[in-house]
């Protein structure tokens, strides 16, 4: 016996459904702890920035998550510019995902381009290196 397509295609959107899900339940845990002051409930710290003093590339995305949910697009900006820029890329991606479980067929994105992770990584590490240099205007970037 055949799946109806309609049914098929119902299966597959469980997964993007589930990705939505999670990202709900991650925005009210952000949005309860408060990671921009003592108000809320403790997150866990980053470890780099714990065991080494310095911003790694994924500090304070908690805290620009937080500012982006109260729509203060400067402060998040401020917390990590950089994941601020990947935001787009990272719709594209997942929007890509979607649409590729609905049509049965994947989607090509920016990923499968053949200079992508270059860049990616190279970009990392720039911003890992700027954001810790401890004189202006780049000490603006720590956090």
């Amino acid at each position: 016996m055949t799946t109806p397509p309609h049914a098929a295609r119902m299966r597959a959107m469980l997964f993007p459904a589930a990705t939505v899900l999670v990202a709900g339940v991650g925005a009210a845990v952000v949005l309860a702890a408060d990671p921009t002051s003592d108000a809320g409930f403790p997150l866990p710290p980053c470890p780099v920035k714990l065991l080494t003093g310095l911003d790694c590339p994924g500090c304070g995305v908690t805290r620009m998550i937080y500012s982006l949910l109260h729509g203060d697009v400067l402060t998040a900006l401020h917390y990590n510019a950089a994941a601020m820029l990947f935001i787009p890329f990272f719709l594209w991606t997942w929007g890509a995902w979607v649409l590729g479980r609905w049509r049965g067929r994947r989607v090509v994105t920016w990923e499968q381009w053949r200079w992508a992770p270059h860049v990616g990584l190279v970009l990392i590490a720039i911003w890992s290196v700027i954001r810790n240099l401890p004189f202006p205007p780049f000490d603006a970037l720590y956090v």
